[in-house]
């Protein structure tokens, strides 16, 4: 192996600034690799698939705000593998600058989601919340600013990065706040299904027939697969070309999964599984 090459096995990629949630999540599962920040989720994608990163670690659905737009179209058209889940707690903190104390506040920045997800602590300061790209963005913003009356949301982690004051932590609104990610590499794994549980994500595509959907899932009942997720989104724009999600908690070398894919295929224009990798603790 080149030198270029062993380097590259210690490098995971995740969207976002360094101090990001997936970074704190890169870090928890793959200690000993380095992070790659990368701007968007098609940057991690390519990070991956050009050689410039072994894995990389994407968000796909959060316990409170549901799942993160994008992925689903993305993951797809990909040419990457899940080969693991991670559940991450999420715990956010209200940052400021050195100095800063929380009477000072007026403006609070973060992501989206973070700001929705921390509405109890921005009324109880009186904040005004605007939006910004992500957490760890807005914390770099803030550090870089040096304002005392703008406060950003974002990962404990963030705050080490840049050097920021905790003006109080764990301000998410929900205490059972997690984010599910995926690993992506460039090849596929094969767990072995007696050694843990395991789980099979597919997209399909539904001939536009009646009752095309209930028939193509029937084969998961009759076979008695656990089918834990099943999420629809629109491809091509075309609201008649409806393209589905899926996962399922059994391996396709089971004979109960087998047929049930056998079956899904009678039903389908397309069924293209996208990881077969072993269950994470957390869902137990």
């Amino acid at each position: 192996m080149s030198e270029k090459n062993s380097q590259v096995e210690k490098v995971i990629a995740f969207q976002g600034a360094p101090g990001a949630y997936s970074d704190m999540a890169c870090r928890a599962v793959y200690t000993e690799m380095e992070t790659l920040p990368c701007k968007t989720f098609t940057d991690a994608f390519a990070a991956v698939s050009e050689g410039r990163a072994r894995l990389a670690m994407i968000p796909i659905e959060n316990s409170v705000a549901g799942r993160v737009a994008d992925i689903h179209q993305l993951l797809p058209e990909s040419s990457l593998h899940i080969i693991a889940e991670h559940y991450q707690p999420v715990r956010h903190n209200l940052l400021a600058c050195m100095g800063a104390e929380a009477g000072d506040l007026k403006i609070v920045r973060s992501h989206v989601h973070a700001l929705s997800q921390c509405r109890n602590v921005i009324r109880r300061y009186g904040l005004n919340a605007v939006i910004h790209a992500d957490t760890a963005g807005a914390a770099a913003e803030i550090a870089r600013l040096g304002d005392p009356t703008i406060a950003a949301i974002a990962s404990g982690l963030a705050a080490e990065i840049y050097g920021l004051n905790v003006i109080e932590a764990g301000v998410e609104d929900e205490v059972h706040n997690t984010t599910r990610f995926v690993v992506l590499a460039a090849e596929p794994i094969d767990p072995d299904p007696a050694e843990s549980l395991v789980v099979t994500s597919f997209v399909f595509n539904v001939r536009n027939v009646p009752a095309a959907l209930y028939k193509a899932l029937g084969g998961f009942a009759t076979n008695g697969v656990n089918m834990t997720k099943l999420e629809s989104y629109m491809v091509g724009g075309a609201f008649t070309a409806t393209q589905f999600f899926a996962e399922v908690e059994a391996h396709p070398r089971e004979p109960r999964l087998r047929n049930a894919l056998e079956e899904l295929a009678f039903f389908t224009s397309k069924v293209h599984i996208m990881g077969v990798y072993p269950a994470h603790p957390f869902r137990n």
